[in-house]
């Protein structure tokens, strides 16, 4: 895949009236206005993710995140960092233009043999392996065997994802190349977050790595980079059953 092709008003406005589109606090015209004059801005949002994907640049005023830091439940300590769960807004039309390159990625990442079939993360209707792993563990209940399941807490790797690392992986794995990963690796650069609380706003600081938190591309590049890791753990861990100790 060398080539992201360009889009219509139409699609465009299958996006703005066929998915609901939630308000962003970075936005500048709320998401409600976008949704019920979508006949007037699909297609200037259509001319704007064209000139995007032919120019291999995507717009440095939607790579700006708001984090707002939210209690992860009542009773916590507030004055504790751990206590707190970072949420990063981006702006609505951001995503509509996401979401058009990932209608056009996703098919061709998905349909390569180097996409496993244990697979099941950020994938809308693939249960497989947790029913895998629930099967066995009855199994081995069945069979007055004991089972031990390990997990691993990989919640902030988003964060870790190196760049042309993931590229490369594109490339290799994906053939992700051309204008297609030129485009990927400008969405991907220059991103710059800033935490808002209340009326107060911190200084704005740039990040050179990881996939933009509460993006729409994001889930599937983070798959798609760490998809080795996730396949070994789906195949692995289910593998833990012993016999019981006999006394």
């Amino acid at each position: 895949m060398s080539l992201l092709a360009p889009t219509s008003a139409v699609e465009v406005l299958k996006l703005l009236t066929l998915r609901p589109l939630k308000s962003s606090p970075v936005d500048v015209l709320p998401s409600v206005l976008l949704c019920s004059c979508a006949t007037t801005f699909a297609p200037i949002i259509s001319h704007m993710a064209n000139l995007s994907l032919a120019e291999c640049s995507f717009p440095a005023a939607f790579k700006t995140a708001q984090v707002l830091p939210l209690l992860k439940k009542p009773g916590l300590d507030k004055e504790q960092m751990s206590s707190y769960r970072p949420i990063s807004n981006l702006t609505t039309i951001s995503k509509v233009i996401e979401r058009l390159v990932l209608d056009r990625l996703q098919p061709n990442l998905l349909s390569s043999p180097n996409f496993s079939r244990l697979q099941s993360a950020y994938r809308r209707g693939h249960w497989w392996p947790l029913l895998h792993v629930m099967n066995m563990v009855y199994a081995a209940a069945d069979a007055k065997m004991i089972t031990v399941l390990v997990g691993f807490d990989i919640s902030a790797v988003f964060n870790t994802i190196n760049h042309d690392v993931l590229a490369s992986r594109l490339e290799s794995q994906f053939g992700v190349v051309g204008t297609a990963s030129s485009w990927l690796r400008s969405y991907l650069r220059g991103r710059q977050q800033f935490v808002r609380l209340a009326r107060h706003s911190s200084p704005t600081t740039q990040y050179d790595c990881g996939v933009p938190q509460g993006s729409v591309l994001g889930p599937l590049l983070f798959t798609a980079y760490d998809l080795r890791v996730s396949c070994w753990r789906a195949d692995r861990v289910v593998q833990c059953v012993i016999p019981p100790v006999r006394r």
